[in-house]
């Protein structure tokens, strides 16, 4: 049976467009658009889609405040289509910690063009958010409080370097995990499916809510304790050892398992450089991206674990590395912090 697509957007063209790209796939059937958040509230409940599209700025009532709302009262997968500018940034950003299970961004230019070019990635995004596992949120996060450690949380170590991987969820699994971080945890390298624009305004907003310093990775900086470095969008990220200090490592080749950045490259780059001085995470996201790099840090003597399925808003590149063998351990996401710090002190 086909997937049910509602799109919600104030732009006719847009909708046209959508309707266009998605009718055109087999496995969806747009069954309405609505102009404003009011009219879809009607379509919803009059369509019962699967899946619906859902723009981030709208008028009468912002696509935010439609989202909160829709996931307290009637949850279902949302996938947001975000402008990218610094503030559609931050808005998805925040509609992801909503509920939101993910979002396509509309180009700058040639809108009609540039849709088309989305068309891939729009219909695998539809098709995941369909059956992607729901963790709605009832109430936002508030930002200005940061998690409290434990009395015991702190800890020394030098030489441990912490690789963690996500796709669709992972923005919120990653803060979940780097929120029970200490101000003196060992470094971290993240790399998550993200847009360049994107990746500044995440670890902007991790680092606003964490212990420890978080930043996009420009290349060259040392890994030290404390710290953490998101991949930046379009950029490879990988670890680099120089006699017995780490450093990180940006570059632009080709795309790997269709991603740049590749979770592949940088396990790949732990296993070769830390071996068994680096952890490797798996979390949350659709696909194989990173199965086989963690395999292979697991090989080089790497601690490895995946998130497990119940946790995870889709079960597609920790169940690739389950299935690898590549994940010693297999944790739900509140649990892989205290393992990580665990393993640190070892």
């Amino acid at each position: 049976m086909a997937i049910k697509v509602l799109i919600v957007d104030d732009s006719a063209l847009v909708r046209k467009l959508l309707t266009e790209i998605i009718a055109r796939d087999p496995d969806f059937s747009v069954v309405g658009t609505a102009r404003d958040p009011y009219e879809a509230r009607d379509k919803i409940k009059e369509l019962a889609p699967d899946v619906i599209t859902l723009d981030v700025e709208m008028p009468r009532m912002d696509g935010l405040t439609f989202l909160q709302n829709l996931m307290r009262l009637r949850p279902m997968p949302v996938l947001m289509v975000s402008s990218l500018t610094e503030r559609g940034a931050d808005v998805t950003m925040a509609a992801l910690e909503a509920g939101a299970v993910d979002f396509v961004t509309k180009p700058h230019a040639g809108l009609s063009d540039g849709l088309e070019s989305l068309a891939a990635e729009l219909c695998d995004k539809l098709r995941t958010a369909a059956c992607a596992n729901l963790r709605p949120r009832t109430e936002p996060r508030e930002r200005s409080a940061k998690v409290v450690l434990a009395k015991d949380a702190t800890f020394k170590t030098t030489d441990r370097v912490i690789c963690i991987g996500a796709s669709t969820g992972g923005t919120e699994a990653v803060a979940s995990i780097l929120q029970r971080m200490p101000p003196d945890a060992p470094a971290i390298l993240i790399t998550q499916h993200i847009p360049e624009t994107f990746s500044a305004r995440f670890a902007a907003r991790l680092n606003d809510e964490c212990h420890i310093h978080v930043a996009e990775a420009q290349g060259g900086e040392q890994l030290l304790l404390g710290h953490a470095f998101v991949a930046k969008g379009n950029h490879h990220l990988r670890v680099r050892r120089s006699g017995a200090k780490y450093f990180c490592e940006v570059g632009q080749e080709d795309p790997v398992n269709r991603h740049r950045p590749s979770v592949h490259v940088l396990f790949e780059s732990a296993a070769r450089e830390a071996g068994h001085n680096a952890i490797g995470v798996i979390l949350t996201g659709m696909g194989d991206d990173g199965a086989v790099g963690l395999k292979l840090m697991r090989d080089a003597g790497s601690a490895t674990m995946a998130q497990d399925k119940a946790s995870s808003v889709v079960w597609g590149m920790p169940g690739e590395a389950v299935r690898h063998g590549a994940a010693v351990e297999v944790l739900p996401l509140d649990s892989i912090a205290a393992r990580l710090l665990e393993l640190a002190r070892r």
